[in-house]
């Protein structure tokens, strides 16, 4: 089926048969953009913990059967994700502005140098 499509298709040409064109509007500009990595932190966050909404979610639905043995292992599982949302936390992960993060590393490593002094 694909060779003869090929075969008998059109062979038209033209300047504007090669160019983009979505929902009737042709594009202007590079499709290229430099978008910054906190979009990505964000993608990450999202699918993290909507993972975890769907363990959860088979966890309650299993919660009869389970008992307090499933209660205890959801509990564990739970405690160990806001173990680690917290550390990020801390690092600084979830500051959308760096800026101030580094101006505050900045004025702790100035008021540790004229301690030594």
């Amino acid at each position: 089926m694909l060779g003869l499509s090929w075969v008998l298709g059109g062979r038209n040409t033209g300047r504007a048969k090669n160019d983009p064109f979505e929902s009737g509007v042709v594009s202007v500009g590079s499709g290229r953009l430099r978008i910054s990595a906190k979009f990505y932190l964000v993608a990450m966050f999202f699918v993290i913990f909507d993972l975890e909404a769907v363990f959860l979610y088979a966890w309650a639905v299993s919660l009869r059967e389970s008992g307090w043995s499933g209660f205890i292992e959801a509990a564990i599982f739970i405690a160990v994700l806001l173990v680690g949302l917290v550390y990020v936390w801390r690092l600084g992960g979830l500051d959308w502005a760096p800026k101030p993060r580094l101006q505050r590393l900045r004025e702790a490593q100035a008021a540790a140098a004229t301690d030594k002094i």
